[in-house]
């Protein structure tokens, strides 16, 4: 018996730029992309649908939409950014948690000091009384 591994077995993920992809490799990451394009854009016309509605109820359209906006995030971060919990793809999570507790923070953040800003400021009509 020979240690000699078939050439598809040991070319696996090793290709250089330039080298042919075996076509069943092609037709199935082509296979994944349709399906997340088809996921995305059903997504995008259930949220379209839902704010014109009346199916469901008026107060809770926001969670709703809220709701689909992050299933899209993560077929979006699955489909397209390739983002699976693998051991190779810890430190793009990690990278992509770290990047949206700096958003959190900038966000909420700024919302925080814009509402105390607001409400130590004076009311408008007594300071249109002081110009007088």
């Amino acid at each position: 018996m020979s240690n000699i591994e078939p050439e598809s077995e040991s070319r696996r993920g090793d290709l250089a730029p330039g080298d042919e992809e075996p076509a069943s490799l092609i037709a199935r990451g082509v296979r994944g992309y349709l399906i997340g394009l088809v996921l995305s854009i059903g997504l995008t016309v259930v949220s379209f649908y839902i704010a014109r509605s009346t199916l469901v109820w008026q107060p809770s359209i926001p969670i709703a939409l809220s709701v689909l906006a992050v299933a899209q995030m993560g077929v979006h971060l699955v489909f397209f950014l390739h983002m699976t919990s693998g051991p190779d793809n810890v430190n793009n999570l990690m990278a992509l948690a770290f990047g949206l507790l700096i958003v959190m923070l900038l966000v909420f953040g700024s919302l925080w000091i814009m509402s105390h800003l607001d409400h130590r400021n004076m009311p408008m009509d007594q300071l249109l009384q002081m110009q007088r």
